[in-house]
């Protein structure tokens, strides 16, 4: 098992390798150069790349290489930095800052920001069928599994759903559990993808998908949760992006529906599933374990 101060290191050393690899993923030839800047604005801008991390971690578990995620991890990160740009926009969430810099469209403009998402989200599908296409190591229909995993879990029945049902939420009161079904997609299908994703390139058993799913499904809730907590009680500077704006909007979150107390204890509840669900597919002695700590104990 990973300790937290040799996870602290794992999360350094992944975080540098992913980061190595997202600019030459997003190379082509052809690209208008303020379509190019603006996308690589906001790719490049930082964060906790959990998405691509779970990939790897999953590879990782099954005795697999790392190198073999690459793409696949990648192409996870432009979709996830397009829904970025995407919700920052005036007509979504209007927020002027993202990961401490200012949002895509407050620098390019918002019809180049529209366009620097809708860019990395076909590039993301482009990149996967390239990357694979001549690789012995990777199927045909593994690759397949990839694409259509993801544009499962990305689109309208996952993560731009969940969008859309925030949005209608938002003129509404929400209860417990339209809340949840709008963050199990928002912010936990592209989770699901990353795992699942390394479990197909991981040539994973049913059981161990099964349990991936399982665990990305708690994470997922897990990691919105304490998303709604840091927005109360949380630094704006470590934040970079403004405390107690959920409050202002009268936005539902898990601390105005539950309180924090059992906000938090909720937390724990599904970091202890997430953990039993590994333990149940024999792949709990990986990173996967303390990834899922540090989903919770996270303070941006």
């Amino acid at each position: 098992m990973i300790g937290v101060h040799t996870f602290e290191s794992y999360l350094v050393e992944k975080t540098a390798y992913i980061e190595q690899r997202l600019l030459p993923a997003l190379e082509q030839q052809g690209v208008p150069e303020n379509l190019y800047e603006s996308m690589k604005y906001s790719l490049m801008a930082g964060g906790k790349r959990l998405r691509p991390m779970l990939v790897l971690a999953v590879l990782e578990a099954l005795d697999k290489p790392l190198e073999r995620g690459v793409a696949f991890a990648a192409a996870l990160e432009m979709i996830h930095t397009y829904s970025l740009i995407h919700d920052d926009l005036p007509a979504m969430d209007d927020d002027d800052l993202r990961r401490g810099k200012p949002t895509n469209h407050k620098v390019f403009g918002e019809a180049t920001a529209i366009l620097a998402g809708d860019a990395l989200l076909t590039r993301a599908f482009g990149y996967i069928a390239e990357a694979y296409m001549d690789r012995a190591d990777v199927s045909a229909a593994t690759t397949v599994k990839l694409i259509a995993e993801l544009g499962k879990r990305a689109g309208a029945t996952g993560m731009v759903g969940g969008q859309m049902a925030d949005i209608e939420g938002e003129s509404k009161r929400l209860n417990l559990d339209q809340l949840e079904f709008i963050h199990r997609h928002k912010t936990g299908d592209l989770l699901i993808a990353a795992l699942r994703g390394g479990g197909y390139l991981a040539e994973a058993s049913e059981e161990q998908m099964e349990a991936l799913t399982r665990y990305g499904v708690c994470i997922g809730l897990a990691f919105q949760i304490q998303d709604d907590i840091l927005n109360v009680e949380g630094d704006a500077q470590e934040l970079g992006k403004a405390v107690g704006s959920d409050a202002d909007r009268e936005k539902a979150t898990y601390p105005s529906l539950l309180g924090l107390a059992e906000s938090k204890a909720r937390l724990d509840e599904l970091i202890a599933e997430a953990k039993a669900a590994l333990a149940d597919a024999g792949i709990e002695n990986s990173a996967l374990s303390p990834l899922a700590d540090y989903v919770r104990d996270r303070n941006k």
